[in-house]
């Protein structure tokens, strides 16, 4: 029996701070099996300190993920490019190699934190997308064998 093809997979937000950060850190803890897990943003904003808070609670360390451009991966053979934000679906380059490019976008944790006073308040809004990357993420092998049959 053959073993499952293993893609190369960057998920892309603008800051490459929350979204793709989670997204990398569920893909690495749960189907590094079926992806090797990468992320970017348009723009680099650092790791945001909430989205390592949430992301430690589930026992998946985010710590030794760094911001990176996009422009760091255009020489990188990527598989897929998956689009987690708005802006980064509607900006995202050309990719000169074979990368098909997906969009699944999520809420953006700090946008939605805002209207929050108290810190367990704004990290429920963390935890909430947290989730919804993870179920994403654990639907993402089958997905991808999808999108390339």
């Amino acid at each position: 029996m053959n073993a499952p093809k293993r893609y190369n997979v960057l998920f892309l937000c603008t800051g490459n701070s929350c979204r793709s950060q989670m997204a990398e850190g569920w893909a690495r803890h749960l189907v590094s099996d079926h992806i090797q897990a990468y992320s970017a943003g348009i723009e680099t904003h650092g790791l945001n300190p909430n989205a390592v808070t949430v992301m430690q609670e589930v026992g998946v360390d985010i710590t030794s993920q760094k911001s990176q451009n996009i422009s760091e991966f255009m020489d990188t053979d990527l598989d897929f490019v998956i689009t987690v934000c708005g802006h980064a679906h509607e900006t995202c380059p050309i990719f000169p190699r074979k990368a098909v490019v997906l969009h699944h976008g999520f809420e953006d944790p700090p946008k939605l934190a805002q209207q929050y006073g108290d810190l367990q308040s704004q990290l429920a809004c963390y935890r909430k997308v947290r989730d919804e990357i993870r179920d994403f993420i654990l639907m993402l092998p089958q997905r991808l064998e999808q999108e390339s049959a």
